[in-house]
């Protein structure tokens, strides 16, 4: 009897100490999951021009391939790259992240480019469907890749625990649930406007057919704003990425200057509105950044590095 009372003493020690390691789980993550806070609405103001376009039964489908493919890049590929780094080369985080955030300048700056050439045949849906919904996915899964692992380190470097295993959970979590919010978030966008159009059309009141036609209406007008949010969060991104990788480099002029101009912009407005236009300072800095060293991206991307590419793929 005294054996049976000792092995559930054991027993309940056991699981105290794993509802704490729990407890201390879900604390890390969501402490963590707020300092990404930044990174995932870009994500989400990026993610939604992957869709336009396309008829409005695909829609769902595609955004569950980018989410698919998120859950890839998070769990599988980063989230154990993330902990070895970490581990053993912590030292290469940061220009890995600075040539993530270059093709984030790239692609940001060139969509910007085409949009004033008025250059057609990048805004054409015509040829193959099943084609060019293969190479939207794959072209949003690989932003979301650089986006990911953005989420991904400020979360490893947020967790203070120092178990590999603990990380490795909070990492798990933080990259689920964003996924998770991220693209719920952006099936709601895509599909705002058919939920407009049955409360147009089925409304039991007045003001909820109203409310349907506005909807439709300004829908467009909507995602149109949206997709230039996320250009502009591709900038940005891409510009605070490599300001920041910089000053971990050891050169902290750029990020001082920045700093700079944003405190004194910040003076000359109220106390309460200090942090918000110091933030928008910053933010415009890194997006013109972003958009410059994308400007100079792109004629090295066309002249050299994709001919060379394309010399060694296997046809």
């Amino acid at each position: 009897m005294s054996g049976l009372l000792a092995l559930l003493d054991d027993v309940a020690a056991i699981a105290k100490v794993a509802a704490a390691s729990v407890d201390d789980v879900i604390g890390q993550a969501t402490k963590a999951g707020s300092k990404a806070a930044g990174a995932v609405i870009d994500d989400a103001a990026v993610s939604p021009k992957y869709v336009q376009g396309f008829a409005p039964a695909r829609e769902l489908p595609i955004v569950w391939k980018i989410a698919r493919g998120s859950f890839f890049n998070k769990l599988v590929i980063l989230l154990p790259i993330a902990l070895l780094l970490s581990a053993f080369a912590s030292w290469a985080i940061p220009p890995l992240l600075m040539l993530g955030g270059a093709y984030l300048c790239f692609e940001g700056a060139e969509k910007i480019m085409h949009a004033f050439q008025h250059n057609d045949a990048h805004s054409k849906t015509s040829g193959d469907p099943a084609h060019l919904e293969e190479r939207k996915v794959k072209g949003a899964i690989k932003t979301d890749f650089i986006l990911s692992a953005e989420i991904m380190t400020i979360t490893l470097a947020a967790i203070s625990v120092p178990n590999i295993w603990m990380q490795a959970a909070v990492l798990a979590i933080v990259g689920v649930a964003i996924t998770v919010a991220v693209y719920g978030a952006v099936a709601l966008i895509v599909k705002a406007d058919d939920l407009g159009l049955l409360m147009a059309k089925k409304g039991r009141l007045g003001v909820t057919r109203s409310l349907g036609r506005g909807i439709v209406k300004w829908m467009p007008t909507f995602l149109f704003v949206l997709t230039w949010v996320g250009t502009a969060a591709m900038l940005w991104v891409g510009g605070q990425i490599i300001v920041h990788g910089l000053g971990q480099l050891g050169w902290h002029l750029p990020e001082e200057i920045v700093h700079g101009w944003a405190v004194s912009v910040g003076h000359n407005v109220s106390e309460a509105y200090v942090g918000t236009v110091e933030w928008f300072v910053t933010a415009a800095c890194d997006g013109v950044l972003g958009f410059f060293l994308g400007m100079l991206i792109i004629p090295l991307v066309n002249s050299v590095i994709a001919p060379l590419y394309r010399a060694v793929r296997p046809a």
